[in-house]
């Protein structure tokens, strides 16, 4: 039984189609990308990030992508941090761990009413809405009135299914210690409610938050 996910959401550019890992993508919209190969599709819910590759063949396909890949700031990053307490709130999600990096974000997400896919897609509208509100999307000068501006979110998500109190935790300290992986401070979000373990309840385990 899914009790919870390592949900990941890339910035535009972070993780391409065709990337020599594996993608969650089927379709590359663009010839630029496509010349260096189709769509390197898994159904694995496990991280490729450490997979070896061409590494010299991803940076050359991110060379030809149409915008700059996007790099949040922090400013941005706090923006996205708003938009996600906001999102949970609203809709009663359960957010156990969560790190805002400058090309894409994690967070252990308790399973909710909506499928994770879904709870992806709508976080990255919220985020969006939020650059869009604050004058801050990081590809606006690449937009034509009166259209928006091209997406600052990579097309998907991974998401890592947790089933275990174990799983859960060890995804939570793995999300708490991705900031200094990265060379940069560990941060606390007012989003986030601390996990407190599994219980038993009508229909089996269920998992217990701090609040």
């Amino acid at each position: 039984m899914v009790l919870a996910y390592h949900l990941i959401i890339c910035a535009y550019g972070f993780w391409l189609p065709n990337d020599p890992r594996g993608s969650w993508s089927d379709f590359i919209g663009a010839w630029e990308l496509l010349k260096f190969g189709r769509a390197t599709t898994v159904t694995t819910h496990r991280s490729l990030a450490k997979k070896s590759h061409d590494r010299e063949a991803r940076l050359a396909a991110k060379r030809a992508l149409k915008y700059p890949p996007v790099i949040f700031s922090g400013r941005q990053a706090n923006a996205i941090a708003r938009a996600i307490a906001g999102f949970a709130q609203k809709n009663e999600l359960t957010i156990l761990a969560g790190s805002i990096l400058p090309d894409h974000v994690h967070l252990v997400i308790a399973r909710h009413a909506y499928r994770i896919e879904q709870v992806a897609n709508l976080l990255k509208g919220e985020c969006t809405r939020q650059f869009v509100e604050e004058s801050i999307h990081p590809l606006a000068r690449f937009g034509t009135e009166p259209g928006p501006p091209p997406k600052a979110f990579a097309r998907g998500q991974w998401a890592v299914f947790l089933d275990s109190d174990e799983d859960i935790r060890r995804s939570i300290g793995y999300v708490e210690d991705n900031p200094t992986r990265e060379g940069l401070r560990r941060q606390t979000w007012s989003f986030v409610t601390p996990f407190a373990g599994l219980k038993p309840g009508i229909g089996g385990t269920r998992l217990a938050a701090s609040r």
